[in-house]
Parts: structure tokens; C-alpha cells; sequence
């Protein structure tokens, strides 16, 4: 069954562009990247793609359609790879408030992909932007919140913590990533704290994160280094959460 992942993060640069990416190509699945950051200027086509692709459609293309949002979907989606395609962002922050009506109907139409077998990861950026993808977060199959493990960024995640637990008004199925776990927390302080999950967590390795993050050459033994087998790790625990979430929802329902 196909999934919506959504990955966000509550302050700084943890890496969320850079996971979005690296999870993507570790993705066992065809699979849908839809940049959702409202900061602007495309950290995918600029960082990982080096502007070697041209911007010529993207999420405001989408917005302004007259087609609907699932025909609108097929012409702003390009290939990245045999298993990747990409739905760019905006070029600009100025243009995110245009992105305001679009996030309802594109959750529908990122759910419609089912038929096609393709899974979606989302990069949502940073928490309270404006023209942040709300809805993307809290219809997500999972959310995942992603921090390093060290004491200012758990301070800033707390709050959103708290409200994105909330029952009824927050995300489906939230977890957690965090990045250099160990330094200085561990998972189960973190998850302690936060009162969520930690559904996986990934080195913090920058030259190995540079070629997701700006199209860095590998280093040697990249492919079967701890930064790559942590993103395929986190692809499987991912795919766990899902089912999981999914599993006691069904159950729910029969009670």
C-alpha cells in the first residue's frame, strides 16, 4: 500500500532537505519527492542536482493550474533517477502564500498515486513558516520529526512536541529521527522527553551527507558506509511505523 512520509524539523538545520533526498534514493520503492519547503530557491535542484536541471515546473505551477490537482501533478513532476521523480518548490519565499489552497487538494492527489505504486517523501522544511504544508503533516501516513540529540535542538522540538500529540488536532502518526544520536542524549531520553517515538536515527557524517546535500563526490566506501546503511535502515523503519500505525488503526475499528 502506498505511504506519505512527511519529514519536518522544529528549528535549525538538522538536515531535513538532505534525509529527504538520501531516504528517497534508498527507497526500495518508485518514489514521489515533493520539495514542500516555503523557504524558497529549491535546496534539492540547486544542492543535490548542482543546477544541472532546469526549473521549469514546480509546486507553483501546480497552484496555478487550471487543470485538477492530480492532472496538474503529472506535468510538474520530473525524473531524478530509474526511481526518483521530484515535484520542485518555489523559487522564492515570497512565493508561499500562493501555496496556501494547494496543500488540501495535493494530499488528496498524492494518495490518488496509489494506483501507480509510487510511495511519497515529503520535505516539509522547518515548523511555522508561512506557507507551511500543514496538511501534508497531519494527513501523512507518517511524520517524522527530525533533531539532532543535543539540548538546544531537543528544547526547540519540545513545544511542537506537544502539540502535534494532541488527539485529534495533530499529526496522524508522529515519530522521531535524530541525527547523531548519543551526542549527548540517547534515544530513550530524547523520546522520554518529547513523548514520541524514535523511529530511527542516522550518523552525523557531513562528508558522507554532503552528496545528498550538495552533490558532493562519495567518499570512499560510501555505499556500504554507516551513513548509507542508517538511510536504508531508516527506510525500513519507516515502513515498520506504517504498518504498525496502520495496524492499530484497523484494529481500533473493530473494537
Amino acid at each position: 500500500m502506498m505511504a506519505v512520509i512527511c519529514l519536518t524539523s522544529a528549528s535549525g538545520s538538522p538536515g531535513v532537505t538532505t534525509t529527504s533526498v538520501g531516504l528517497a534514493f534508498c527507497w526500495t520503492r518508485p518514489v514521489l519527492l515533493v520539495e514542500a519547503d516555503p523557504t524558497g530557491g529549491s535546496g534539492i535542484l540547486a544542492g543535490f542536482m548542482k543546477g544541472t536541471t532546469p526549473y521549469d515546473a514546480g509546486l507553483v505551477e501546480l497552484a496555478l493550474s487550471p487543470l485538477g490537482t492530480a492532472d496538474a501533478l503529472r506535468d510538474v513532476v520530473r525524473p531524478l533517477s530509474p526511481n526518483v521523480s521530484l515535484v520542485a518548490g518555489t523559487r522564492t519565499h515570497a512565493q508561499a502564500a500562493a501555496l496556501r489552497d494547494v496543500w488540501e487538494p495535493l494530499a488528496s492527489a498524492l494518495r490518488e498515486l496509489e494506483a501507480s505504486g509510487q510511495d511519497v517523501i515529503v520535505d516539509a522544511g522547518r515548523l511555522g513558516l508561512t506557507g507551511s504544508p500543514q496538511q501534508l503533516l497531519d494527513s501523512a501516513d507518517a511524520t517524522v520529526l527530525v533533531t539532532r540529540a543535543n539540548l538546544p535542538a531537543i528544547s526547540a522540538a519540545r513545544s511542537w512536541a506537544e502539540t502535534v500529540r494532541q488527539p485529534g488536532t495533530g499529526w496522524r502518526h508522529p515519530g522521531l529521527l535524530l541525527i547523531g544520536e548519543g551526542q549527548p542524549y540517547r534515544d530513550t531520553e530524547v523520546s522520554k522527553v518529547l513523548g514520541m517515538p524514535v523511529v530511527a536515527d542516522l550518523p552525523d557524517d557531513p562528508a558522507a551527507a554532503a552528496v545528498y546535500h550538495r552533490g558532493a563526490r562519495p567518499p570512499r566506501q560510501f555505499e556500504t558506509g554507516p551513513y548509507v546503511r542508517g538511510l536504508r535502515a531508516l527506510a525500513e523503519s519507516v515502513q515498520a511505523h506504517v504498518a504498525r500505525s496502520r495496524f492499530a488503526l484497523v484494529e481500533e475499528a473493530a473494537q
